[in-house]
């Protein structure tokens, strides 16, 4: 690659001609992963590159229509490539440092000029479409899976741009955008550019109309909400959740099967991930109206109940959280007779056991608000909790006492060499087991023969 003369300071006549050289010249690769060779011409392309860039921010009239083919075969010549496998198989993105595009000096600067080139005022998208086609967009989402951050922050604007400006591809990139969601939940569970992706949809739902169509609501529910299930949801759920809200503040009518479809969802065995779902919970109940809340209010705070007694304080803490938010709050108060009830009992107990004192002080904090909101319900509340809470101790006295009486039973009754006294007791023991897999939790009275003696019976 030789150097050729700038652009701009060529004749007016002659520059159309020479940038269109140009383009033809950035056309030629360079092997990046050999760092010694080809040094001068890797510098010559990059700075054509620079030239480039700036020719068509600043000139008007450049965009002429014998140059889209040269524009466009310059950017998938150097941007579209099979993405090489990670270098660790066992890539986490959480915690390992993502490979770099060894000939980023050069990638840098196509997409660079590629958003230039959408961004022209003399853009055609009547001439663009022709190149810039339904299989230039499938290229360019497969570059998403690329483990470098910085490609995939140009490829997210990039689409956007694609999306705003080729109305005949829109519905096409939505499709192309729901497969690859499908594959990452029910295939690979590997996907880079997740997170970018639904960047994209939170600023292409905002743009939906009213009302929304059967697609829209069935990506939605087919899709957006099981994106919830991944692993990895920690890389992407903060796009993941504002998609969700979005939906809700389009249609308020979808908040219920979406609050039935997250405590479907709900995480069992993951604190992190059940933190997580709260602050959903949360981003939802903040744009939640009454009508909606009172549908879902039994299902969700039985789930909250749950969380606030989670062993897990950050998940506790999270939870009794929801009730420092001022509209929550509210929405709590007008539905008090309903949602004092489901969480009480668990307020209550984790006030006197549970074992982080933070959560003890915030505990006995939402019980005093809950007590302001409606005082002779909780009186009546408390009152219950602790005649059901001596009803219990009566029981477990009475199951001790039982299982102490049998325990003097056996001492008392079978002595070492009473094999007979010994099968009692085996026989008591698979009664035991018989009745407690029926349902029966204290154990059964003795049926040993001979009133109870260990001695043999007369043949």
């Amino acid at each position: 690659m030789n150097e050729c003369v700038l652009i701009s300071d060529a004749p007016g006549a002659e520059q159309q001609e020479l940038f269109t050289q140009k383009l033809q010249q950035c056309c030629v690769l360079f092997d990046f992963f050999d760092s010694v060779t080809d040094l001068k011409s890797k510098e010559v392309k990059r700075a054509t590159l620079n030239e480039l860039v700036d020719y068509v921010s600043t000139n008007r009239g450049v965009l002429v229509e014998a140059a889209y083919p040269d524009i466009t075969n310059m950017i998938i010549t150097n941007i579209f490539r099979t993405l090489p496998p990670s270098d660790n198989p066992d890539f986490d993105p959480e915690e390992d440092e993502p490979t770099l595009e060894a000939s980023w000096p050069h990638m840098q600067l196509v997409y660079e000029f590629l958003l230039r080139f959408l961004e022209n005022p003399d853009f055609q998208p009547s001439i663009a479409k022709r190149y810039i086609d339904q299989r230039f967009v499938l290229q360019l989402l497969e570059l998403f899976d690329t483990e470098d951050p910085r490609e995939r922050d140009f490829l997210k604007t990039i689409l956007h741009r694609i999306y705003g400006k080729f109305l005949g591809l829109r519905a096409f990139i939505r499709k192309q955008i729901n497969n690859i969601f499908l594959r990452f939940i029910y295939e690979s569970e590997h996907f880079n550019g997740v997170a970018e992706l639904l960047e994209i949809l939170g600023s292409i739902i905002n743009g939906f109309a009213l009302p929304l169509k059967a697609e829209h609501k069935q990506f939605l529910m087919k899709v957006l909400l099981p994106l919830h299930t991944a692993k990895a949801l920690v890389l992407f759920h903060a796009q993941l959740a504002y998609c969700i809200v979005q939906f809700l503040e389009k249609d308020p009518t979808l908040t219920e099967p979406v609050i039935r479809g997250l405590l479907k969802f709900w995480p069992k065995t993951c604190s992190q991930k059940e933190v997580m779902f709260l602050g959903e919970m949360e981003e939802i109940l903040d744009v939640i109206e009454p009508t909606q809340f009172k549908k879902i209010q039994e299902p969700l705070f039985k789930q909250i109940s749950k969380c606030v007694t989670n062993p897990h304080f950050q998940v506790a803490e999270r939870a009794l959280y929801l009730w420092n938010n001022e509209y929550i709050l509210s929405l709590i108060e007008e539905n008090i007779d309903k949602i004092l009830p489901l969480m009480f009992g668990s307020l209550y107990r984790i006030s006197k056991e549970h074992w982080n004192p933070t959560i003890v002080a915030l505990v006995y904090n939402v019980l005093k608000t809950l007590m302001e909101m409606n005082g002779s319900l909780f009186d009546d509340l408390t009152a219950s909790y602790k005649n059901d809470r001596q009803r219990e101790k009566k029981k477990e006295q009475e199951r001790d006492e039982l299982w102490r009486k049998l325990d003097a039973l056996r001492l008392n009754h079978c002595g070492p060499n009473n094999s007979h006294g010994l099968q009692s007791i085996h026989n008591l023991s698979n009664n035991n087991n018989n009745n407690n897999r029926n349902g029966q939790s204290s154990p059964p009275q003795s049926h040993e023969p001979n009133g109870g003696t260990c001695e043999p019976t007369a043949k």
